[in-house]
């Protein structure tokens, strides 16, 4: 969407302190950035570990991102005004979602890049689950392509049980993606088995990236506070 010169800047300020800390605190890294177009609408498909997934996809991509949210989360004092400061576009899973659905055929038409999490929810175990199939007819319907992405180490960082998310690393991995006429050329189901495979191997990626950035020795820090050390 053409976002106003207020919102740009917003955007882009966000962005550039959010990045200090997930460096700083995260020890975040990305691979695969450069498969992300420059310009053109695009479905951004990732898995879901953890609310802070939706930032550490946005500082990896060079262009301004879009974001699915569901409408519960525009009720919320404080991240209400967030997330509409940053234009996303609210999802209603309970009844049809006609409105949202609208909203995003709209932006990825206008070429915009539109980042959904097709499991739905956060994962439970930080692994990739089944995919919703909804994904399907929206990328059929924009006629754009679909970038495969995955995050790992954030259902570390901040699983569904805790209140507050804790120190540990984070790597973010594109893949290569699907253009819009090799959609055309796949079934739903062949599809959504496609963009799994493809969310996995990031996934897998990502995962790989990590351990080997792990040291061989470590000591980390457990709920109750008592130091303790890993190899």
């Amino acid at each position: 969407m053409s976002r106003s010169l207020p919102k740009r800047v917003w955007y882009r300020f966000l962005q550039s302190l959010c990045q200090v800390g997930a460096v700083v605190f995260f020890s975040y890294r990305s691979a695969g950035r450069e498969r992300v177009p420059l310009e053109g609408g695009a479905l951004l498909l990732a898995n879901h570990q953890s609310f802070l997934d939706p930032i550490f996809f946005g500082l990896s991509c060079r262009r301004m991102l879009n974001y699915v949210a569901r409408d519960s989360l525009f009720n919320i004092p404080g991240l209400s005004w967030l997330i509409r400061s940053l234009d996303a576009i609210p999802i209603d899973r309970e009844g049809t979602g006609l409105a949202g659905l609208k909203e995003t055929l709209r932006r990825l038409k206008q070429g915009d890049i539109v980042v959904v999490f097709p499991e739905g929810t956060r994962s439970e175990d930080g692994e990739v689950g089944p995919l919703k199939p909804g994904f399907a007819a929206v990328a059929r319907r924009s006629k754009v392509a679909i970038i495969p992405a995955a995050v790992d180490g954030a259902h570390r960082a901040w699983p569904r049980e805790r209140m507050l998310p804790r120190l540990t690393r984070i790597q973010v991995e594109f893949g290569e993606s699907l253009s819009a006429d090799e959609i055309t050329q796949l079934t739903d189901d062949e599809l959504l088995v496609e963009v799994e495979r493809r969310i996995r191997a990031c996934h897998a990626s990502a995962r790989a990236a990590l351990q080997k950035r792990s040291p061989a020795q470590k000591t980390s820090v457990t709920d109750t506070g008592q130091a303790i050390i890993t190899r």
